[in-house]
């Protein structure tokens, strides 16, 4: 059965199965159009400077005030003549800074001087609380590439008010996405503001980073967030088309004497967490008091390698997922937050592409509870990891993880092993191979899954992409069990493209892994042109098209949508983008699309679409900033209104309000169920210094049922040493009764030996 709308639809004469039976014909098609896109236009010649910074090694310590007044400061070389991102690549930063780095045995020092462009121009801060991110944040940040491979590096950032952050950057820093401030390490930093400038200081501790013992030169780059003039610069030229987290255009950092880490380099974090839980047995509340104890060991191997170790690790201070409207339906992702897993966490998590991840370290520890459709932690006796660089061209990552019983779901207790080797090739592309194993203790049976990567990264960041193969291996299935893919990206300064094809067979079965959905073979593209307006409200502007193929073997063509997009982005930091889009839909399996158990869908059934999308984020500059969307049309038999967002509201430098809302009204013909789905969650960061802070969310979410209430104190007495106060809940969202809670103590402590 095929059920149209009223209007007129260009697809709807293709023939489904002619299509389904000329799978290769799809694969010719779409390598000869990667070929011709790319070639349609001579790419942009990039310059690169060679400039190169020379750090000087000192003797006595740097006092941390902020006040840049010792003597290596006045005499070092000054990093300056930055160059603009954005909004204008090719003019020089509008406020001049600079920047000087210095070192001895124990620290890399780096000082700067970061000018104003009017007298006692104001700066933007969200709060006074550790790892900031997003556009309102005024920052200069440094990135240290200790490998020179322009694939990883440490990113450590400090803003006008003395406000620290630190974080990773992997698979060349192509993406902001690629930046993850989750990771956390010891370290300080201090500034100072001035009348027309402000200066800072930075100590990173060497046993912090990873490097070659001796090591001549690592590459750097530094680089500014000036939010009154919404700009961002670098020390390293970065086109605009770039992130300003790319590794490709990093400039060398040389050392006067080559740079040596020495003693030991042996971590321990040790914590205790009384915790109060409230639990529901047959209905009734139960209380259950308990104490956790556990710790966490780093070990640095030589100068490259790190070794961590944790026994009855405890994640109650980790802050709790946003929910969504899942209108979808597959699982919905939800990203890593856990500091174990983070570190080099790339070596894990980059294997396949989105959708198709052979290992997913959120599937250790973490169990779905399928009747309050809540996930719920499963605790972990204890594991290592052990990961970093073999030499200059090899990395290696080694994971052993065991679970406890858990017993609420009769989960048994389980071991999950992995293993990956990463293999430098060229300049920036690598080899990847990767093994997973999971195995119930005390069970001949297991899951286990080869995964092989080849990623393509080209000098100057224009090409990029990957080709993976993976394989699932179980006791009774020996075929249709693999997934294959490849990714292509070419990005210039007036248009990018990304081509993607990918397969997955039925029997694919990645337990440890994420895979959005099996049985099928996909092909899609993206490609957006940019143009570009000087001295005008509108920084650039341009189309896109984008169209996304799904079909299954035996059944044709199950999914598809294409979609016109066009883009405006102001100078003032605004954002608009609007989606013209048309899907068809073949359910496979019978689908309520509100997910509130009404009438289903049946199987085989299918449905063409349209929908127009709008989304606008306002000025991230003002107190009052918006991130707003909404999507309306056709949905499968039916109609949608959805409009979904954040509305935060910066009371400087005291913290951060919040308010996140999605509502969506689904009405469908009788007899399927109509529903409106809401979901709120007002949040509040509240910073009482930069040692304390409280932060507190409440998420409404009629969907699942649920009323979520998470609330926190952070107290940090000691560097990367804090004392937590959580409080959680959840209840029933139409009775209001309670699904279990906790009230959670914990204290850490960071020793060095």
């Amino acid at each position: 059965m095929i059920c149209h709308s009223n209007n007129i639809h260009i697809f709807d004469e293709i023939d489904l199965y002619q299509l389904n039976s000329n799978r290769p014909l799809l694969i010719i098609i779409f390598v000869l159009y990667c070929i011709v896109t790319t070639i349609a236009q001579p790419p942009t010649k990039i310059v690169y400077d060679s400039a190169f910074y020379l750090a000087h090694k000192i003797n006595t310590p740097i006092k941390l005030d902020g006040v840049i007044d010792e003597p290596i400061w006045q005499s070092a070389q000054k990093a300056s003549n930055f160059h603009q991102n954005s909004p204008y690549d090719s003019l020089p930063a509008t406020g001049r800074s600079e920047v000087m780095v210095t070192y001895d045995d124990k620290y890399i020092y780096v000082g700067a001087k970061v000018y104003n462009t009017i007298k006692n121009q104001p700066y933007i801060t969200p709060s006074l609380k550790r790892d900031y991110r997003g556009e309102s944040n005024d920052a200069l940040v440094i990135e240290l590439d200790t490998y020179n491979d322009r694939n990883n590096a440490y990113s450590f950032g400090i803003n006008p008010f003395g406000v620290l952050r630190e974080g990773l950057v992997s698979n060349g820093g192509m993406m902001g996405e690629d930046l993850n401030l989750a990771w956390e390490n010891k370290w300080n930093g201090q500034s100072k503001i001035y009348e027309d400038y402000w200066t800072l200081e930075m100590a990173i501790p060497l046993t912090s980073l990873r490097f070659n013992n001796g090591a001549k030169q690592w590459l750097v780059n530094f680089y500014r967030i000036d939010s009154y003039n919404a700009e961002k610069s670098g020390w390293a030229k970065i086109p605009n088309q770039y992130s300003l987290t790319s590794l490709a255009f990093s400039k060398p950092l040389q050392f006067e004497i080559p740079i040596q880490k020495k003693g030991a380099n042996i971590s321990i974090i040790p914590y205790t967490s009384p915790n109060f839980q409230k639990i529901i047995v047959d209905g009734k509340i139960v209380m259950k008091n308990s104490v956790a104890n556990g710790a966490d060991i780093k070990v640095g191997i030589g100068s490259s390698l790190n070794l961590d170790l944790t026994i009855n690790p405890d994640f109650s201070q980790i802050e709790v997922d946003n929910q969504v409207t899942n209108l979808d339906r597959f699982e919905i992702f939800f990203p890593e937050k856990r500091q174990f897993f983070l570190e080099n966490g790339d070596l894990f998590s980059s294997f396949g592409m989105e959708g198709i991840r052979p290992f997913f370290s959120r599937r250790i520890g973490v169990s779905y509870d399928s009747s309050t459709k809540l996930n719920i932690p499963t605790n972990i006796n204890g594991g290592l990891r052990l990961s970093g660089k073999l030499n200059d061209k090899l990395r290696l990552g080694l994971m052993h993880m065991q679970t406890a019983e858990n017993s609420m779901i009769n989960e048994p207790p389980t071991a999950y092993s992995v293993l990956t080797l990463q293999q430098k090739v060229f300049t920036r592309s690598n080899f990847g191979v990767m093994l997973v194993n999971k195995q119930p203790s005390a069970s001949s049976q297991f899951n286990r899954v080869l995964g092989l990567d080849y990623n393509l990264a080209s000098k100057e960041n224009k090409w990029n992409g990957k080709i993976f193969y993976q394989k699932s291996i179980e006791d009774f299935k020996t075929k249709n069990d693999q997934a294959f893919g490849t990714s292509l990206i070419y990005n210039i300064r007036s248009f990018d493209i990304k081509n993607e094809f990918s397969v997955v067979e039925d029997n694919f079965n990645p337990e440890v892994g994420f895979v959005k959905r099996k049985g099928y073979q996909r092909i899609s593209n993206t490609t957006n042109w940019k143009f570009y307006l000087t001295n005008k409200k509108i920084v650039r502007h341009g189309p896109g098209i984008d169209y996304d193929f799904i079909q299954k073997p035996g059944k044709g063509l199950t999914d598809y949508d294409l979609n016109l997009l066009y883009s405006v982005h102001f100078r003032n930091s605004m954002l608009l983008f609007v989606k013209f889009r048309k899907d068809y839909t073949l359910l496979l399996s019978d689908f309520d699309p509100t997910r509130t158990n009404g009438l289903k869908l049946k199987a085989n059934q299918s449905f063409h679409y349209n929908s127009v999308s709008v989304t606008l984020n306002t000025d991230y500059r003002k107190k009052l900033a918006a991130k707003l969307s909404s999507k309306f049309g056709e949905y499968l038999n039916g109609q949608r209104f959805n409009i979904e967002g954040e509305l935060s509201y910066r009371v400087q430098p005291i913290g951060l309000g919040g308010f996140i809302f999605s509502y969506n009204k689904l009405n469908f013909p009788s007899p399927y169920k109509s529903a409106e789905l809401i979901l709120l969650g007002p949040k509040f960061d509240i910073t009482f210094s930069k040692k304390l802070f409280f932060s507190s969310l409440l998420q409404y979410n009629n969907q699942i049922n649920n009323v979520n209430v998470n609330t926190r104190i952070q107290w940090r007495f000691a560097p990367a040493s804090d004392l937590f106060i959580v409080y959680t809940d959840n209840y029933y969202a139409d009775s209001y009764l309670s699904k279990g809670g906790a009230i959670v103590l914990k204290a850490t402590y960071w020793f060095n030996l």
